[in-house]
């Protein structure tokens, strides 16, 4: 950047854009906080720009990839209503929120009537996990063996779909809440789940190996979206498969399987074109995560750093910074902090140049600022260098 560069000026499309040293393949947008419909306006309005001027046709959010298709089918072929959309393909809860609802509903609208090639598509790239359980491998693995079953040779396939279905059995043996906790709650180190990991494994072999005649015989978008099955069979076996172990390595793999299932996601996205991404900011960080769980301090790599390791310089992270939520008792930050110094800009809502930022702060050293509750993640300083850009929103108000 050129040193009459200023650090901030007002958010817009091109501002961030500006900021970016190329055009990236996968241009992720992180967040400090979840379920904020100001921080999901600012993401919506820069999609916009994408899609209008940089011509994005695919937006990842931080949901179920499996519940994703529901909304994917819904933006690209007006499958369902809106209602139901919004109740059924999101995980989390982000179906509630307005801004997501707006998001989806102006994706549709702005896909009617033009050519496949020119739709908008969205996707959720994180693994079909909940907080507290992890969902049973059925739909994947059930429509993975589907979609291969009509299109090859019954002998080739390494088992019937009655046999799936007898090892699986009931979907709230995986779903145990308990097991999160508890790994003798947990089904995933059972003889069954032993035999699935390898048929999940032989199934995802076959589609690779047949993976000509499966295009020629359904579509890209199909053998495409059987992909997504297949990693997301062998993720979830494996997850649940830790989550049966008692180990002291049990947190930390667990933490690092979600991410790196959000990766595998994200650059089997990214291999369409070029994807918007929207997530945590621990997530989509370069650096390694860290978080406390239960008292226990846990390091991973997360799914921004496992993509940027892929894609190099087509990986840009934009970080978001706030200043308050104060209906969560984030208050006005305090000066000697990174968010301190940003509150002071004259701007409501900015794009801020990190390079220019992380030199001003050179001699100041700035403190991490606390967090007064779990869900809210402030900025590290060290981390600066390795952002492309920031956006910073003065006051998250409901």
């Amino acid at each position: 950047m050129a040193s009459d560069t200023p650090l901030s000026v007002p958010f817009d499309g091109p501002a961030v854009m500006r900021l970016l040293p190329a055009r990236p393949r996968l241009l992720a947008l992180g967040e400090p906080t979840h379920g904020e419909d100001a921080l999901l306006d600012v993401r919506n309005e820069l999609f916009r720009y994408l899609v209008e001027h940089e011509g994005h046709r695919t937006i990842a959010l931080e949901t179920d990839c499996l519940r994703g298709l529901v909304v994917d089918d819904h933006v690209t072929s007006g499958a369902g209503t809106l209602d139901e959309v919004m109740e059924n393909g999101f995980s989390h809860g982000w179906g509630d929120f307005a801004a997501n609802r707006e998001l989806v509903r102006w994706m549709r609208a702005h896909n009617e009537g033009r050519p496949a090639s020119e739709r908008l598509r969205f996707a959720g790239f994180d693994g079909p996990l909940e907080i507290t359980a992890a969902a049973a491998p059925r739909q994947a693995l059930t429509a993975l063996h589907g979609y291969l079953a009509a299109r090859v040779d019954a002998y080739l396939l390494p088992c019937t779909a009655e046999t799936l279905d007898r090892l699986l059995g009931p979907d709230d043996r995986w779903t145990e809440p308990a097991a999160m906790m508890d790994p003798a709650r947990s089904v995933g180190r059972s003889a069954e789940a032993g035999e699935l990991r390898l048929l999940a494994d032989d199934l995802v072999a076959l589609l690779d190996e047949r993976t000509p005649h499966l295009i020629a015989e359904s579509s890209p978008g199909e053998w495409d979206r059987a992909c997504l099955y297949g990693r997301t069979a062998t993720g979830l076996l494996r997850y649940h498969s830790w989550m049966a172990d008692d180990s002291p390595a049990r947190l930390t793999r667990l933490v690092g399987l979600r991410d790196r299932m959000m990766a595998d996601n994200l650059l089997a996205l990214a291999a369409r074109g070029p994807v918007f991404v929207h997530g945590h900011n621990t997530h989509l960080q370069r650096e390694k995560s860290g978080m406390r769980f239960g008292g226990t301090p846990l390091e991973w790599w997360g799914a921004g750093a496992l993509v940027n390791a892929r894609l190099g310089e087509e990986y840009a992270f934009v970080a978001t910074a706030l200043g308050t939520i104060r209906h969560q008792g984030v208050g006005a930050p305090p000066p000697d902090t990174v968010e301190g110094l940003l509150y002071a800009l004259p701007e409501d809502r900015a794009a801020v140049d990190t390079s220019r930022l992380a030199a001003t702060l050179t001699d100041a050293r700035p403190e991490p600022r606390e967090s007064p509750w779990f869900g809210y993640a402030p900025l590290d300083p060290a981390h600066l260098p390795t952002m492309d850009a920031l956006v910073f929103v003065r006051d998250v108000v409901r």
